[in-house]
């Protein structure tokens, strides 16, 4: 029994205005993938006016020390020119082993200016923000029921069932 046997044929929900669905399977990944840019933009926005988003490898690191049960999401950030970065690559590991100690869900985008598109490129008081780090933190106690957000968790169970732990997301443009 396949993935797409037990979750139906589009492993990922699409957003509603999608009319794509094609049964093979290059095109259902790339569907996969599309529909998983869309969510993870759509979650950013939504959790951005909400108050519930934290930038930075440190900000994200203090946090999930303090506070690990009230971080959903993480997502992890590096264009090209970071790859080389050893630093950066070492406090991606350790945030990659905490996250999945603490079962949060973790994905990488490989384009910052992206990111900085959708959640802007500098803080309120005009200092550049780190996006290597993004935590998306639950806004109360009760289990936040963002849409969006339940589809990329579905899309990081599916990937890990395929051995992809830390799946790669390209965001849409």
């Amino acid at each position: 029994m396949t993935l797409e046997e037990i979750h139906g044929q589009e492993p990922v929900p699409e957003s509603s205005d999608s009319s794509s669905s094609s049964s093979s399977s290059s095109s259902t990944s790339s569907g996969r993938m599309q529909g998983a840019g869309k969510a993870l933009h759509e979650l950013l926005g939504s959790a951005q006016r909400r108050g519930c988003l934290t930038a930075g490898v440190y900000e994200s690191a203090k946090l999930m020390n303090v506070d690990p049960d009230n971080v959903a999401f993480c997502i992890l950030a590096a264009d090209e020119e970071d790859e080389g970065d050893i630093a950066l690559q070492i406090h991606f590991t350790l945030i990659q082993a905490f996250c999945c100690e603490n079962d949060i869900d973790i994905v990488r985008v490989s384009d910052i200016q992206k990111l900085a598109k959708i959640v802007g490129a500098s803080e309120e008081s005009g200092e550049p923000r780190d996006l290597h780090c993004i935590l998306i933190m639950n806004p109360n106690e009760d289990a936040w029921k963002d849409p969006a957000l339940e589809k990329l968790n579905l899309f990081c169970e599916e990937s890990r069932n395929i051995n992809d732990w830390v799946p790669t997301i390209t965001l849409p443009e």
